[in-house]
């Protein structure tokens, strides 16, 4: 039987069968897959051929049928483990608050390479809007200015609210899409407005740290109301990017990628070399500061917690 993994829970695997049954799966023995070490073999949004177990309601899955994409996140604590979020993915979507808790440039940064890595459309969501103070929707403006210019679409909503939601529900019709970003963003409250009957815990903001408190446990695939799927992930304290070559690191970054072949050296980094197109343009202001500072940091490997 072939079928989609729709819930992970880490030991468990619920997959649905192309026959329309739902059957919990665990994975027997050691499951390699091929040049890809992380912690988590199987991920939510693959397709899989599973058996089913003799005598028992459960299957064991045998095999991985081969992803169009992945996208994947690295700790930046000292194990450095990787983890798959999600798979096949037609779109990826960070959900961004400037408070309570703040997502920052270099987080938002580090999200988009990985997705650029993996070739996957990456779009971002900035929620909240109804907490807003004018310096906010200033510093908003500012954001979607240094995204949009780049060619990353930008929506503003209110999960709260309802504002904007019309927007998302046509973006995310017949497309399977993946929501991520912070404990405490929304993502529960969203997904819970978009998709009636939907009962996600949410969760309040913690005090001492000003992030969310995990409320998703486990990454898990809902079926939308107009076609589609939608993956909601556990939120990402820390989102570290996964072996990029050093040397290739140029190309996730969109801005930089059309300016490099002008570059004087083949070979440039884009660091301190003469003739680099690439530091002219920040110079210049054509490349947004905050965005080269990103490539420096993941360049450097200084990734940070936010």
């Amino acid at each position: 039987m072939q079928g989609l993994v729709i819930k992970s829970t880490g030991s468990w695997y619920q997959v649905a069968t192309d026959g329309g049954e739902l059957v919990e799966c665990r994975i027997k023995g050691k499951f390699r897959t091929k040049d890809i070490q992380t912690t988590n073999p199987i991920a939510v949004g693959d397709r899989v051929k599973i058996e089913m177990e003799p005598d028992q309601d459960t299957g064991i899955i045998k095999e991985l049928i081969q992803r169009k994409n992945y996208i994947i996140r690295k700790s930046v604590n000292l194990s450095k483990q990787a983890q798959i979020i999600a798979a096949n993915l037609d779109q990826a979507f960070l959900v961004v608050t400037l408070a309570s808790p703040r997502t920052s440039l270099g987080f938002i940064d580090r999200f988009l390479v990985t997705a650029e890595a993996y070739d996957i459309p990456a779009k971002l969501i900035f929620n909240k809007l109804d907490l807003f103070s004018e310096e906010g929707m200033e510093i908003l403006a500012d954001y979607q200015a240094i995204y949009t210019s780049i060619g990353y679409p930008c929506y503003e909503v209110s999960a709260l609210e309802g504002t904007n939601l019309d927007i998302l529900e046509d973006l995310l019709k017949n497309k399977v899409s993946l929501f991520t970003g912070h404990s405490g963003v929304g993502k529960s409250t969203l997904i819970n407005t978009l998709i009636p009957g939907m009962v996600l815990k949410t969760g309040a903001i913690s005090d001492w740290s000003d992030q969310g408190k995990h409320t998703t446990t486990y990454a898990e695939m809902h079926p939308l109301p107009k076609g589609g799927y939608l993956i909601d992930s556990p939120g990402i304290r820390e989102l570290g990017v996964i072996d990029i070559d050093k040397a290739e690191l140029g190309h996730f970054f969109p801005e930089m990628r059309e300016r490099m072949n002008t570059c004087r050296f083949n070979n440039c980094r884009h660091i301190n070399e003469p003739g680099c197109a690439v530091l002219e343009a920040v110079a210049n202001e054509e490349i947004e500061l905050s965005r080269y500072e990103s490539y420096l940091s993941i360049y450097h490997n200084n990734d940070t917690r936010n």
